[in-house]
């Protein structure tokens, strides 16, 4: 087995772009949608967001053509980290390391 994730989603607000070490990091959200229906019959409409990491080129392309509302497709790995916040409580971050993406729609 191996860590892959692919995940389709529209980007949730502007990708943010810093340079860390001389190398471009992006950092976004998507979101996915998923649909099953309750036990009365009625369609639910069931929405789940994700944190996006992209390194290196991957990031300069999304610095460039990826923006709010834009439809893109990514595989990567999923990955866990934790961190200090500024009052010294931890705090634990689920995201995906981008390795691949695919611009979807216009």
């Amino acid at each position: 087995m191996k860590n892959k994730v692919q995940l389709i989603g529209h980007v949730g607000q502007e990708p943010e772009v810093k340079t860390v070490n001389n190398k471009k990091v992006a950092t976004l959200t998507i979101a996915t949608n998923d649909f099953y229906f309750n036990e009365k019959g009625d369609k639910v409409e069931q929405t789940e967001w994700h944190r996006i990491t992209a390194w290196g080129k991957t990031a300069e392309v999304i610095e460039k053509y990826v923006t709010k509302g834009k439809e893109i497709a990514v595989e990567g790995k999923l990955t866990h980290r934790s961190y200090d916040d500024k009052d010294g409580i931890k705090r634990y971050v689920t995201e995906i390391l981008v390795l691949e993406l695919l611009l979807l729609g216009k």
